[in-house]
């Protein structure tokens, strides 16, 4: 499951993924997506990753078309992004991968919401 994080501090968008994704999940969040990544503006992105058990049929696909065709044209966009999950390989990932992400990207435990918004908005 996709869903957006309504808890937020000002300006700051966010999103909380769980369980096994499906295509619909990726569907139902693109316009919104859209909207943030179009209205011109920076944006200031976290990601909760709490119990991901990965793709379902049809989620890869409309994850990547959601990158390519939402995120990819306005990606300088992005100015802070904060991951905020307890799994260990993924903020070895981040640490290892977040030259390729404009803007300062940080990882945050799942115990720091809070703190991971707070940044996002700085």
């Amino acid at each position: 499951m996709i869903e957006m994080l309504s808890d937020l501090p000002e300006g700051v968008t966010g999103i909380r993924v769980s369980g096994r994704l499906t295509a619909e999940d990726f569907i139902a969040i693109r316009p919104a997506v859209s909207e943030i990544f179009n209205a011109g503006r920076e944006v200031r992105w976290v990601e909760v990753i709490d119990g991901y058990e990965g793709f379902g049929k049809g989620a890869l696909r409309e994850d990547v078309k959601l990158g390519f065709c939402t995120v990819m044209p306005r990606f300088r966009a992005l100015k802070r992004t904060a991951i905020v999950a307890d799994v260990d390989w993924l903020r070895r990932a981040v640490r290892v991968l977040a030259w390729m992400v404009p803007g300062e990207v940080a990882f945050f435990g799942l115990h720091e919401i809070d703190r991971a918004a707070r940044w996002a908005a700085g």
